[in-house]
């Protein structure tokens, strides 16, 4: 069974904050699956978050860059103009920001039948996709 994986899931994986150590350990082991998948936008998103100067705890973008090597291993997703109407027609349907909608209308391409995110409804189901909170 795929799973897609917002971005949030990438960034709880580094976070040094101790208060988000059970987060980090949680997403630590979803990305330790091999049925995970992403898209080119989760990938941007991580990035940018990450190495953001007034991030208490930014990492250098070698690193960064190593991250985003490393889970490369997983399904990607590329930013299509299918994916675009997609993610389009999705946002007038739920009223969901564009960048939510982009992440379902790049899981639903790619097959997923889960997506882990905190930033959406725990347990309802968006184009045939669940959504999973791993946090809860």
């Amino acid at each position: 069974m795929l799973h897609f994986f917002d971005t949030n899931i990438l960034l709880y994986s580094i976070s040094r904050n101790p208060d988000e150590s059970l987060k980090r350990d949680r997403a630590i082991l979803l990305l330790e699956e091999d049925s995970g998948a992403m898209s080119i936008q989760v990938l941007q998103e991580f990035y940018v978050q990450a190495t953001r100067t007034n991030r208490s705890d930014a990492i250098p973008h070698e690193f960064a860059v190593a991250l985003i090597a490393a889970w490369c291993r997983f399904r990607i997703q590329e930013m299509t103009l299918p994916v675009l109407y997609s993610a389009l027609q999705i946002r007038k349907t739920y009223g969901f920001s564009f960048w939510d909608s982009a992440i379902v209308a790049a899981a639903r391409a790619l097959g997923c039948e889960r997506v882990y995110t905190e930033d959406l409804s725990h347990g309802q189901v968006v184009e045939g996709l669940t959504v999973i909170d791993p946090f809860r």
